[in-house]
Protein backbone atom coordinates (compact mmCIF):
# COMPACT_ATOMS: atom_id res chain seq x y z
CA UNK A 1 0.00 0.00 0.00
CA UNK A 2 1.17 3.42 -0.94
CA UNK A 3 2.45 5.60 1.82
CA UNK A 4 -0.24 8.66 0.34
CA UNK A 5 -3.18 6.16 1.98
CA UNK A 6 -1.67 6.28 5.13
CA UNK A 7 -3.08 10.00 6.29
CA UNK A 8 -6.08 9.10 4.36
CA UNK A 9 -6.64 5.55 6.71
CA UNK A 10 -6.30 8.06 9.60
CA UNK A 11 -8.65 10.41 8.64
CA UNK A 12 -11.48 7.80 7.61
CA UNK A 13 -10.56 6.16 10.91
CA UNK A 14 -11.09 9.06 12.86
CA UNK A 15 -14.24 9.74 10.74
CA UNK A 16 -15.35 6.56 12.01
CA UNK A 17 -14.68 7.08 15.58
CA UNK A 18 -16.59 10.16 15.93
CA UNK A 19 -19.51 9.22 13.84
CA UNK A 20 -19.62 6.24 16.30
CA UNK A 21 -18.84 8.12 19.75
CA UNK A 22 -21.65 11.19 18.86
CA UNK A 23 -24.12 8.76 17.82
CA UNK A 24 -23.55 6.37 20.03
CA UNK A 25 -24.16 8.91 23.36
CA UNK A 26 -26.65 11.36 22.11
CA UNK A 27 -28.64 7.34 21.34
CA UNK A 28 -27.96 6.36 24.49
CA UNK A 29 -29.40 9.98 26.42
CA UNK A 30 -32.87 8.93 24.47
CA UNK A 31 -32.79 4.82 24.34
CA UNK A 32 -32.05 3.82 27.95
CA UNK A 33 -35.06 6.02 29.14
CA UNK A 34 -36.92 4.24 26.67
CA UNK A 35 -35.98 0.77 27.80
CA UNK A 36 -36.74 1.77 31.24
CA UNK A 37 -40.06 2.56 30.02
CA UNK A 38 -40.71 -0.26 28.00
CA UNK A 39 -39.79 -2.46 30.91
CA UNK A 40 -41.27 -0.67 33.71
CA UNK A 41 -44.61 0.03 32.00
CA UNK A 42 -45.19 -3.50 31.13
CA UNK A 43 -48.23 -6.02 32.62
CA UNK A 44 -47.26 -6.07 36.47
CA UNK A 45 -44.21 -3.57 36.55
CA UNK A 46 -44.58 -0.45 38.84
CA UNK A 47 -45.85 1.83 36.12
CA UNK A 48 -48.17 -0.39 34.54
CA UNK A 49 -49.77 0.61 31.30
CA UNK A 50 -50.07 -2.28 29.36
CA UNK A 51 -52.09 -0.28 26.54
CA UNK A 52 -48.87 1.92 26.24
CA UNK A 53 -46.46 -0.33 26.45
CA UNK A 54 -47.77 -2.36 23.45
CA UNK A 55 -48.28 1.08 21.57
CA UNK A 56 -44.55 1.66 22.53
CA UNK A 57 -43.58 -1.55 21.52
CA UNK A 58 -45.14 -1.67 18.43
CA UNK A 59 -43.20 1.64 17.34
CA UNK A 60 -39.82 0.37 18.24
CA UNK A 61 -40.40 -3.02 16.68
CA UNK A 62 -41.53 -1.35 13.61
CA UNK A 63 -38.27 0.96 13.19
CA UNK A 64 -35.90 -1.90 14.27
CA UNK A 65 -37.17 -3.93 11.59
CA UNK A 66 -36.72 -1.08 8.71
CA UNK A 67 -32.95 -2.39 6.87
CA UNK A 68 -29.99 0.28 7.89
CA UNK A 69 -29.73 0.73 4.09
CA UNK A 70 -33.12 1.69 3.80
CA UNK A 71 -33.57 3.52 6.53
CA UNK A 72 -30.25 5.65 5.62
CA UNK A 73 -32.30 6.69 1.98
CA UNK A 74 -35.39 7.21 3.44
CA UNK A 75 -34.97 9.62 6.08
CA UNK A 76 -32.56 11.75 3.51
CA UNK A 77 -35.18 14.54 4.11
CA UNK A 78 -35.05 14.50 7.53
CA UNK A 79 -31.26 14.64 7.69
CA UNK A 80 -31.04 17.62 5.30
CA UNK A 81 -33.38 19.22 7.50
CA UNK A 82 -31.42 18.72 10.73
CA UNK A 83 -27.82 18.82 9.41
CA UNK A 84 -28.21 21.09 6.26
CA UNK A 85 -27.00 18.31 4.13
CA UNK A 86 -27.19 14.26 3.11
CA UNK A 87 -23.81 13.90 3.17
CA UNK A 88 -20.65 13.59 4.90
CA UNK A 89 -19.69 12.24 8.99
CA UNK A 90 -22.39 14.57 10.30
CA UNK A 91 -24.89 14.06 8.17
CA UNK A 92 -24.42 10.05 8.77
CA UNK A 93 -24.82 10.13 12.58
CA UNK A 94 -28.79 11.08 11.92
CA UNK A 95 -29.66 7.62 10.40
CA UNK A 96 -27.06 5.72 13.18
CA UNK A 97 -28.85 7.56 16.01
CA UNK A 98 -32.36 6.81 14.81
CA UNK A 99 -31.34 3.16 14.06
CA UNK A 100 -29.76 2.91 17.77
CA UNK A 101 -32.38 3.99 20.12
CA UNK A 102 -34.88 1.03 19.40
CA UNK A 103 -32.15 -1.54 19.36
CA UNK A 104 -30.54 0.48 22.40
CA UNK A 105 -34.20 0.47 24.12
CA UNK A 106 -34.91 -3.21 23.86
CA UNK A 107 -31.64 -4.29 25.03
CA UNK A 108 -32.07 -2.47 28.24
CA UNK A 109 -35.43 -3.59 28.68
CA UNK A 110 -33.83 -6.85 28.69
CA UNK A 111 -31.37 -5.89 31.12
CA UNK A 112 -33.75 -4.41 33.45
CA UNK A 113 -35.88 -7.74 33.31
CA UNK A 114 -33.07 -9.99 34.63
CA UNK A 115 -33.41 -7.81 38.20
CA UNK A 116 -35.12 -10.48 40.52
CA UNK A 117 -38.69 -8.97 41.43
CA UNK A 118 -37.94 -9.38 44.56
CA UNK A 119 -35.66 -6.84 45.10
CA UNK A 120 -38.44 -4.32 43.70
CA UNK A 121 -40.89 -5.61 45.96
CA UNK A 122 -38.79 -5.20 49.15
CA UNK A 123 -38.04 -1.62 47.83
CA UNK A 124 -41.95 -1.11 47.92
CA UNK A 125 -42.23 -2.32 51.26
CA UNK A 126 -40.36 0.41 52.45
CA UNK A 127 -42.10 2.92 50.36
CA UNK A 128 -39.89 3.51 47.82
CA UNK A 129 -41.66 5.56 45.29
CA UNK A 130 -41.45 4.31 40.94
CA UNK A 131 -38.76 6.95 40.48
CA UNK A 132 -36.44 5.54 43.52
CA UNK A 133 -36.82 2.03 42.38
CA UNK A 134 -35.74 2.63 39.19
CA UNK A 135 -33.39 5.06 40.47
CA UNK A 136 -31.36 3.15 43.42
CA UNK A 137 -32.45 -0.73 42.41
CA UNK A 138 -33.15 -1.33 38.83
CA UNK A 139 -30.59 0.96 37.21
CA UNK A 140 -27.57 0.01 39.64
CA UNK A 141 -28.54 -4.15 39.84
CA UNK A 142 -28.64 -4.29 35.95
CA UNK A 143 -26.01 -1.77 34.87
CA UNK A 144 -23.20 -4.31 34.24
CA UNK A 145 -25.86 -5.97 31.75
CA UNK A 146 -26.49 -2.93 30.41
CA UNK A 147 -23.08 -2.16 30.06
CA UNK A 148 -22.29 -5.64 27.68
CA UNK A 149 -25.78 -4.71 25.66
CA UNK A 150 -24.72 -1.37 24.82
CA UNK A 151 -21.38 -2.64 23.77
CA UNK A 152 -22.38 -4.88 21.30
CA UNK A 153 -24.61 -1.28 20.32
CA UNK A 154 -21.47 0.19 19.58
CA UNK A 155 -19.95 -3.31 17.14
CA UNK A 156 -23.48 -2.91 15.49
CA UNK A 157 -22.76 0.84 15.02
CA UNK A 158 -19.28 0.07 13.74
CA UNK A 159 -20.43 -2.11 11.21
CA UNK A 160 -22.90 0.72 10.14
CA UNK A 161 -21.19 3.61 10.25
CA UNK A 162 -19.37 1.25 7.26
CA UNK A 163 -22.48 0.84 5.66
CA UNK A 164 -23.02 4.72 5.75
CA UNK A 165 -19.82 4.93 3.35
CA UNK A 166 -22.46 3.89 0.56
CA UNK A 167 -24.19 7.37 0.56
CA UNK A 168 -21.05 9.30 1.08
CA UNK A 169 -21.44 8.65 4.61
CA UNK A 170 -16.84 9.19 5.26
CA UNK A 171 -15.23 6.91 7.42
CA UNK A 172 -13.64 3.71 6.64
CA UNK A 173 -16.47 2.28 4.88
CA UNK A 174 -16.23 5.56 2.37
CA UNK A 175 -12.54 5.30 1.75
CA UNK A 176 -13.28 1.33 1.14
CA UNK A 177 -15.82 2.24 -1.62
CA UNK A 178 -14.24 4.93 -3.28
CA UNK A 179 -10.61 4.20 -3.19
CA UNK A 180 -10.79 0.67 -2.32
CA UNK A 181 -14.07 -0.71 -5.12
CA UNK A 182 -14.05 1.97 -7.48
CA UNK A 183 -10.17 2.38 -7.53
CA UNK A 184 -9.73 -1.45 -7.81
CA UNK A 185 -7.11 -1.33 -4.85
CA UNK A 186 -7.59 -4.57 -3.17
CA UNK A 187 -5.27 -3.29 -0.45
CA UNK A 188 -7.41 -0.53 0.49
CA UNK A 189 -9.97 -3.18 0.82
CA UNK A 190 -8.10 -5.31 2.83
CA UNK A 191 -6.45 -2.47 5.49
CA UNK A 192 -10.20 -1.04 6.48
CA UNK A 193 -11.46 -4.63 7.30
CA UNK A 194 -8.16 -5.10 9.27
CA UNK A 195 -9.07 -1.73 10.91
CA UNK A 196 -12.64 -2.78 11.37
CA UNK A 197 -11.79 -6.12 12.67
CA UNK A 198 -9.02 -4.10 15.66
CA UNK A 199 -11.80 -1.56 16.27
CA UNK A 200 -14.59 -4.02 16.89
CA UNK A 201 -11.90 -6.13 18.83
CA UNK A 202 -10.86 -3.32 21.09
CA UNK A 203 -14.50 -2.05 21.84
CA UNK A 204 -15.45 -5.74 22.87
CA UNK A 205 -12.26 -6.52 25.05
CA UNK A 206 -13.47 -2.64 27.08
CA UNK A 207 -16.82 -3.37 27.42
CA UNK A 208 -16.10 -6.54 28.65
CA UNK A 209 -13.86 -5.69 31.48
CA UNK A 210 -15.59 -2.95 32.36
CA UNK A 211 -19.20 -5.28 32.61
CA UNK A 212 -16.62 -7.50 35.42
CA UNK A 213 -16.16 -4.34 36.99
CA UNK A 214 -19.72 -3.44 37.35
CA UNK A 215 -20.77 -6.86 38.19
CA UNK A 216 -21.81 -7.39 41.78
CA UNK A 217 -22.87 -10.99 41.95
Amino acid sequence: MSADMIPLLSKALGETVYMVAVSMVIASVIGVPLGVLLHTTGKGQILAAPAFNRVLGSIVNAIRSIPFIILMVAIIPLTRAIVGSAIGTTAAMVPLVIASIPFIGRQVETSLKEVPYGLIEAAQSMGATPFQIIWKVLLPESLASITAQLTTVIISLVGESAMAGAIGGGGLGDLAIRYGYQRFRPEVMIATVVILIVLVQLVQFIGNTLARKLDKK
